[in-house]
C-alpha cells in the first residue's frame, strides 16, 4: 500500500482488517459532511464553479453503542487499490476495515469546550487514511475533521453516488505542489468557517471552541499546514508529517507552534528525513515560535497514516506500521495537548525511553539530540 505495487495474500477467512483501539477514555463518534463552497471554482475540474468537499468529523460520543462507521466505500477501495497497482486482495477490502467510531453517535461535551484539529491526507490519499489518528484524538476530547480534497484523491464518493477521481495527477505541472497547498489552505479555511458558523452543519458544531483550532497533515497535507497557517490566523498550531513543503514562509517568519515529524533519511545528514529535509531546513530558520523536528527510526512515508498498518495486515511489507502509528498518535496528541490545552508533556522536551525510535533533530548542528 502507499507506494508499494506488490500484491500480498488476502486475509484469511474471518480475519478482518482493523484499526488499533483509541487510547483515550471516551467513546468516539463520527459523521460525514458534504460541504459546498460557492465562493470559488474548483481548481481542478474545468467549468465547475463551486468547490465540493467531503469531510469526516470524529468527536467524543455520549455512548459507545451503535454500529461502527465504514472506513471507505467499496468504490473508493477499488480505486485506491487499482490506482496503486495492488492486486492479490479483493478490490473492496478497504471498505471492510474495522473502525472504532460509531456512525452518527450523539456528541458529548459542553458548548465551545472542545479543541478542533483539521487533518489533511497525502496526495492521492482519501481522508480515511488518517482515521486511527482522528479516532485517538477524539477519544481524548478533541474534534478531528478530515478533509477529502476533491480531485486530489484516487477516489472520493459523494452522497448522490458520484465518485470523483484524481484529476490533479493529469498532465505535468511544475507548480503543482504550490497549487495543491494553496487550494488546500482555502479548503481548510472554508471548513473551519463552516464548522464554527451559526448554521451548524453538524449537531456537535456548537461544542467546538473556535479559539482553539489547529491542523496536521501527512505528506503534501502536512506541507499544506504551513500554507494554511500563513493564510488563516485562526489556526494556532500545525504539524507536517513527512511532507516536502512548498509555501514560502515570509522573511518575518511564522511564530505559531510547529512540529516536523518524519521518517529517517535515505541519504544525507544523519538524523534528518530524506525527502523533506532540504525544505524543512529552509523553513526551520523561519519558524520563530515553539518548534520541534522529530525523526522516527524504522518509519517509511506511509507509517504516519493507516496505510502501512493495513498493508501489513494484507501481507504487504511496508515498514513498521503498527509501532509507527502508535508513535504518531502519541506525539501528535502531546503537541496539541500542549498548544491547544496548555498541558506541556515531557514527551516533547526530551527523548523518551518509551519511544526510543524517536530522535530530536538539531538542524543547526546537523545531529540528532
Amino acid at each position: 500500500m502507499g507506494t508499494s505495487a506488490a500484491g500480498g495474500p488476502p486475509p484469511t477467512p474471518g480475519q478482518a482488517l482493523q484499526l488499533p483501539a483509541p487510547t483515550g477514555p471516551g467513546p468516539v463518534g463520527t459523521t460525514s459532511l458534504h460541504l459546498t463552497d460557492v465562493s470559488r471554482p474548483d481548481p481542478w475540474a474545468t467549468g465547475v464553479n463551486a468547490r465540493e468537499l467531503m469531510v469526516s468529523v470524529w468527536y467524543p460520543a455520549a455512548s459507545s453503542g451503535g454500529q461502527h462507521a465504514r472506513y471507505m466505500t467499496p468504490a473508493e477501495s477499488g480505486l485506491q487499490l487499482t490506482s496503486r497497482g495492488i492486486s492479490g486482495v479483493p478490490p473492496d477490502v478497504l471498505s471492510t476495515v474495522r473502525t472504532n467510531a460509531v456512525g452518527d453517535a450523539s456528541p458529548a461535551g459542553v458548548q465551545r469546550s472542545l479543541p478542533l484539529v483539521v487533518l489533511s491526507p497525502g496526495f492521492t490519499n482519501p481522508r480515511s487514511t488518517l482515521t486511527a489518528l482522528a479516532e485517538d484524538l477524539a477519544s481524548h476530547g478533541y474534534v478531528a475533521a478530515g478533509i477529502d480534497h476533491t480531485y486530489e484523491s484516487f477516489g472520493t464518493a459523494f452522497p448522490d453516488g458520484r465518485v470523483t477521481t484524481c484529476l490533479a495527477r493529469e498532465g505535468v505541472r511544475r507548480d503543482r505542489g504550490k497549487k495543491v497547498v494553496a487550494g488546500r489552505a482555502a479548503d481548510v479555511s472554508f471548513v473551519l468557517g463552516e464548522l464554527t458558523s451559526a448554521r451548524q452543519p453538524w449537531p456537535g458544531a456548537a461544542l467546538i471552541d473556535p479559539s482553539r483550532m489547529a491542523m496536521a497533515g501527512h505528506s503534501i497535507g502536512g506541507a499544506a499546514a504551513i500554507a494554511a497557517m500563513l493564510a488563516d490566523s485562526r489556526i494556532r498550531a500545525g504539524i507536517d508529517m513527512d511532507g516536502t513543503t512548498h509555501a514560502p514562509i515570509p522573511g518575518h517568519g511564522l511564530s505559531r507552534p510547529f512540529l516536523f515529524l518524519g521518517k529517517p533519511p535515505g541519504q544525507g545528514i544523519p538524523g534528518k528525513p530524506g525527502g523533506p529535509a532540504s525544505t524543512w531546513e529552509r523553513d526551520w530558520k523561519l519558524l520563530t515560535g515553539w518548534k520541534r523536528w522529530l525523526v522516527v527510526a524504522g518509519a517509511v512515508h506511509a507509517s504516519f497514516t493507516d496505510l502501512a498498518l493495513l498493508a501489513e495486515q494484507v501481507g504487504i511489507d511496508s515498514g513498521a506500521g503498527a509501532r509507527s502509528l502508535d508513535i504518531t498518535r502519541a506525539y501528535v496528541r502531546a503537541f496539541f495537548d500542549q498548544h491547544l490545552r496548555g498541558r506541556p508533556p515531557a514527551l516533547l522536551d526530551q527523548p523518551s525511553r518509551r519511544y526510543p525510535e524517536v530522535t530530536f533533530c538539531s538542524p543547526e548542528t546537523g545531529t540528532g539530540a
